[in-house]
This record gives structure tokens, C-alpha cells and sequence, in this order.
């Protein structure tokens, strides 16, 4: 009986690998069950899941870390959640997740975090053929670092999932993860003081799709090769920040319904739109560079009560798209840069002396009826053109600056030429 009781311990000491004030190491191996693993371990333990192949559907309901050696694999073969999270402190790391149900309905999804389970982690993750890669509603002060998430590609794109669902949350980091092949890669709403930094988002229907979100940060992201970059709606107070949106179809930034906010620092490049700027007031927009895109920026719906200074827009088709009743002021306190601008700078002061005008009557009649663009080279057109400027009653409101810049604000412009649609 000794014998077989020390027996039994050196199982046990096998099977705890160490244990002290943050829980055991509990090991799992090819052929053993994490689900069996996950309902004998206690709050606070750790599972450490060996590389290999694992066809089950987890629930994590006690607050535990999950963490791959070598990359293990778990597949949800093609029905409900892979994991699916209910308790607050658990932390996920180093899994391959994959193949999530279908059912829009039930949202399904590689990693689902139900309303509650607060302080949740998914770190250094691969979520691969899922519905919805992560969904995470009422998790607060929760992280989402540093995974690849990759949707199911042969489905059509409304068919699909988001890659990360953020809804109704507080505290969230969702920083350096790259997303693909989703329906729109990370998707928010009614969340408050959140944290967006160092995010790739390409090939999807939107980067973000961000509404009804406020006191938050956008930073270091890069969305590109989308039908949308940054889709920001209906917010206030967000600062957003040293973002790149090149080669997709419509714009690269929207903001829309956005008030007492920074958009500064920014690239948007060989994009449809570069900007496309609708019922924004009180924000401030500089030192953002605007390139070669078909428009570049598209301004409508009132959206007049901006600082608007120091930004560079350089070789777009169009400058800008104005919808307006009466002329929109910018450059007040710095001058932007418009690489069409035709004035001159006699005293050599760097600042233009005559003013710019981003569109006239003849822009507004190629807005209304395209087919005027094939007389753009007929000199009616450009007499027509010269007599607007000459007498005011024929003049189109327009995006107006007194004193534009001779040179470009940021000098590393040039960069970003080549970033087109492929």
C-alpha cells in the first residue's frame, strides 16, 4: 500500500509540473482531451496543450490560461464555437483555432466571449476558417494582441463574419493582429475608451466598421486592399492617429457623424476617395497626406466647423468634392499643400499670394453630369471655366484658402506613390 501510494504521488508531481500561488501546469497531449483537462483543472490553473491535432469544442468556465507548445491545433470541424468563454480571467496563447461553424444566427465563432467574462486574453493566436473570429460583448478590460485571423474565404463577403466583434464594451486593446477574408476585419459598437494600435486589415468589405464609440484611440494601423478603410460613424472624441489606408476601392477614411476629435498624421493613398468627410464638425484634421487618390477628399453634409491645416494633398484626380451652400475656410492657422495650385509666392514666404479654390462650376458640373468629362480638353469648356471665376454669380461654393503652402509639409511624401488597387 506504501508503494502504491507513492505511486499515486509521483503521477500526480508527473501531471503538476509546478504549482504555487498562480495555479498548476497541467499538460496535455495528443489523444488526451482538453475538454476533460479543462473540467478537472482548478481557477488559476494553466494548460499546457502539446503540438497536435485536437477535433473538440471547448467551454472555459473557471478562470484559466490556455496556452500552445509547438502550435497544437484545435478544429471545431466546421459546426458551432471552437472555445467558447463564460468565466472572467481567462487567458488564450499560442493555439491554431480553427473551423467554426457557419450559422449567422448563432453567431459562431473561433473564440466566443460571452457578456461578463471580463479581463479576457487572446494573444499570439492563429483563427483560421471561422465565421466570426473573435466575438467579445461586455468583456471589459480585456486584450486581443497579436493574432492572425482569417476568415472563410470562399464564402461571398456578406455570407461571412467580422474578424474581431467588439459590442458594448469598456477597456478593450486590440493591438497587432493581422486580419484578412473576414466581412469587415474588426467591427465595434457601443464601446467607450478603446484602443486600436498597430492593427493590418486587408482584403475585406471594411477595415472597421466603428460606431456609436467614443473616448477612444486609433493608432499605427494600416487597411489596404479593402472595399473601405477606416469606417468611423457616429462618434465623438476619438483620436486618430498615424494611420495608413492605401488601394481601396472607395475611401480610405471615413468619418462620418464625428465631432471634438484629431485625425492627424495620416496617409491615405490611391484610394477611390481619400477622405470621405460627412456631418463632421469640431474636429481637427492636419498633417495628414493625401495621394493620389481618385478624390481627394469628399466633403458634404455640413461639415464645415473643422480645423483643417498642414496637410499635403498631392496628385489626386480630384482635390476635393464639395456639396456645400457656401464656401468652407481652411488653412486658418496652417496652410495645407495642393499640388494643382496655380499661384505664385512673390516674397518667397513659403505661403501662396493669391488664393486657392479646390473646385469651381466646372468641377460641379462633372459631379452632376459625367459625360461633361470628354469636353474637359474643348475650350468652351475652359472658357467657361475662366468667365465662373470672373463674376461671382456664377461661382460654385468651394473649399477656399488664402495663403495655401508652396512645399509639401511632410517630406517623406514620395513613398507613397506607388499604393494603388491590385
Amino acid at each position: 500500500m506504501r508503494h502504491s501510494h507513492a505511486a499515486a504521488v509521483a503521477g500526480l508531481l508527473l501531471a503538476l509540473s509546478s504549482a504555487g500561488a498562480d495555479g498548476a501546469e497541467l499538460r496535455v497531449r495528443p489523444g488526451q482531451s482538453i475538454a476533460a483537462a479543462i473540467s478537472g483543472a482548478a481557477p488559476g490553473d494553466t494548460l499546457l496543450i502539446a503540438r497536435g491535432n485536437y477535433n473538440e469544442h471547448l467551454l472555459v468556465d473557471k478562470p484559466l490560461t490556455l496556452r500552445g507548445v509547438g502550435r497544437p491545433t484545435i478544429s471545431g470541424q466546421n459546426s458551432g464555437d471552437v472555445i467558447r468563454v463564460t468565466a472572467s480571467d481567462v487567458t488564450i496563447e499560442g493555439l491554431i483555432i480553427r473551423d467554426s461553424g457557419a450559422d449567422m444566427d448563432a453567431q459562431n465563432a473561433g473564440v466566443y466571449v460571452v457578456p461578463g467574462a471580463d479581463r479576457f486574453t487572446l494573444r499570439d493566436c492563429v483563427l483560421a476558417y471561422t465565421l466570426f473570429g473573435l466575438w467579445l460583448e461586455k468583456s471589459h478590460h480585456s486584450k486581443v494582441i497579436g493574432n492572425t485571423i482569417t476568415g472563410k474565404r470562399d464564402l461571398l463577403s456578406a455570407a461571412r463574419g467580422n474578424g474581431i466583434q467588439v459590442y458594448n464594451t469598456t477597456d478593450v486593446e486590440v493591438i497587432d493582429n493581422n486580419i484578412s477574408y473576414a466581412r469587415d476585419g474588426i467591427y465595434v459598437d457601443i464601446s467607450s475608451r478603446a484602443l486600436f494600435r498597430g492593427n493590418k486589415i486587408h482584403h475585406v468589405r471594411y477595415g472597421t466598421h466603428y460606431m456609436n464609440t467614443n473616448h477612444s484611440t486609433w493608432e499605427g494601423n494600416e487597411s489596404y486592399l479593402n472595399r473601405g478603410g477606416l469606417a468611423l460613424m457616429e462618434v465623438r472624441n476619438l483620436v486618430v492617429r498615424n494611420n495608413v489606408a492605401w488601394g481601396n476601392e472607395d475611401h480610405g477614411i471615413m468619418l462620418r457623424t464625428i465631432q471634438d476629435s484629431v485625425i492627424e498624421h495620416n496617409v491615405v493613398a490611391g484610394n477611390g476617395r481619400g477622405f470621405f468627410v460627412y456631418d463632421a464638425e469640431y474636429n481637427v484634421l492636419r498633417n495628414n497626406v493625401v495621394i493620389n487618390n481618385r478624390v481627394g477628399v469628399h466633403l458634404s453634409a455640413g461639415s464645415s466647423n473643422n480645423e483643417v491645416g498642414a496637410n499635403d494633398f498631392i496628385g489626386n484626380e480630384e482635390a476635393v468634392k464639395f456639396v456645400a451652400s457656401r464656401d468652407v475656410a481652411w488653412g486658418v492657422k496652417q496652410g495645407n499643400y495642393w499640388s494643382n495650385y496655380g499661384g505664385w509666392d512673390q516674397d518667397g514666404d513659403g505661403a501662396g499670394d493669391v488664393p486657392y479654390e479646390a473646385s469651381d462650376l466646372v468641377d460641379r458640373l462633372n459631379w452632376q453630369y459625367p459625360l461633361v468629362k470628354l469636353l474637359m480638353s474643348s475650350p468652351s469648356i475652359q472658357t467657361l471655366r475662366f468667365v465662373a471665376r470672373q463674376f461671382p454669380v456664377l461661382r460654385a461654393p468651394s473649399v477656399v484658402e488664402a495663403h495655401p503652402r508652396m512645399r509639401p509639409n511632410n517630406p517623406n511624401w514620395s513613398r507613397w506613390n506607388d499604393k494603388h488597387p491590385r
